[in-house]
């Protein structure tokens, strides 16, 4: 087969790969703004690299079966009766809102467990590809938006922990609960989310901003109208900031996320400051104190989600532990502030 039909089949696979009816269960392999960047990439490649291209190709189309593959095991809105029971997507969040992180893996549906596999073959993927844009001087836009669409496919996978992480929390309120547990069997559907297309980009924006709020520990001055000011781009964030900053728990796991430190770290650094007698130390001083680096690299996603699962893992022990610090996580946190206002939002609109 020679490249001129190998990329029209290609093409033609993609093509394919239309924006889902209503009534489709399947996984979505690409959605419309990732076909976009995809087809680009075989255009730009056609000339520069046309076996770059095919190996680009290839990633595709492994990711199309393997999405075919898990498509064929039940759909949440399924109505199953092989156990005798009945299940639905209704019987499944039930489920969810019932049973701890403890017992709930050997509950959930097959799709659900081999989905989080897809993704993660999807943002190897897109790393994969991105790696090819900068190596064949792609122009720095395009690079920008493959970037993002791997944010995207990472922030997806994150969701689904903060989603479980939520269910888990005893004081959620029960409606709230629900949309939780209804949000999390959507994105287990088609392994697509609502929300990441809203929040992705607002916590990449504070992700990239700390080397500007942050040259310095020690102090959270001005922390607060630094964000509104860097983050302006989203109502919501801005409401959350000055709405929930005063809850003790929301604002260390602000400062977790960005010093890039654990709260026990940071607790440890302003004792050492009054210890000291100063107010703030520099970056470079940290190591000395806490004995590693901060977690302050915004070059690689992988950075990122390690951030998040440190974080996430830190918030789990203190439960445990009934430790002081944050319990959640800033994107437990957030999500959940999204989540009580859609639910709020609906309210008036009954009233």
């Amino acid at each position: 087969m020679d490249i001129d039909q190998f990329l029209n089949e290609t093409h033609s696979t993609i093509d394919h790969i239309q924006a889902p009816e209503q009534i489709s269960t399947d996984i979505v392999v690409l959605n419309a703004h990732e076909r976009t960047l995809v087809n680009r990439v075989f255009e730009n490649l056609r000339v520069y690299s046309p076996e770059t291209m095919v190996g680009v190709a290839t990633r595709i189309m492994d990711l199309e079966r393997l999405s075919v593959s898990i498509s064929r095991y039940p759909s949440m809105h399924e109505r199953g009766f092989l156990t005798n029971q009945t299940q639905s997507s209704e019987t499944l969040i039930d489920t969810l809102c019932t049973f701890g992180d403890g017992e709930r893996l050997l509950t959930l549906p097959t799709k659900a467990i081999l989905g989080q596999g897809f993704l993660v073959a999807k943002f190897h993927a897109f790393v994969a590809i991105t790696k090819v844009a900068i190596n064949s001087f792609f122009s720095e836009t395009d690079i920008q938006e493959l970037r993002q669409a791997t944010l995207n496919i990472m922030f997806t996978l994150m969701a689904e922990d903060v989603y479980m992480s939520l269910l888990d929390d005893p004081n959620l309120h029960p409606d709230v609960r629900r949309d939780v547990a209804q949000s999390l069997a959507e994105l287990w559907e088609r392994r697509l989310d609502q929300h990441v297309t809203s929040v992705a980009p607002v916590l990449d924006a504070v992700w990239a901003v700390r080397d500007q709020i942050a040259p310095n520990f020690g102090t959270m001055i001005g922390t607060s109208e630094l964000l509104l000011l860097s983050i302006a781009l989203d109502n919501t964030w801005q409401k959350f900031i000055s709405s929930r900053l005063g809850d003790a728990d929301v604002s260390t796991a602000l400062e977790e996320f960005l010093f890039g430190l654990s709260y026990e770290d940071i607790s440890l650094i302003r004792k050492e400051l009054k210890n000291r007698g100063i107010s703030a130390i520099g970056r470079d001083e940290v190591p000395g104190i806490v004995g590693h680096k901060a977690a302050l690299s915004n070059e690689d996603p992988r950075i990122f989600f390690r951030a998040y699962t440190q974080r996430r893992n830190n918030a789990d022990s203190r439960k445990r532990l009934a430790s002081v610090g944050p319990k959640k996580t800033l994107e437990d946190y957030y999500m959940q502030f999204i989540f009580e206002q859609n639910r709020e939002q609906q309210k008036h609109e009954h009233q």
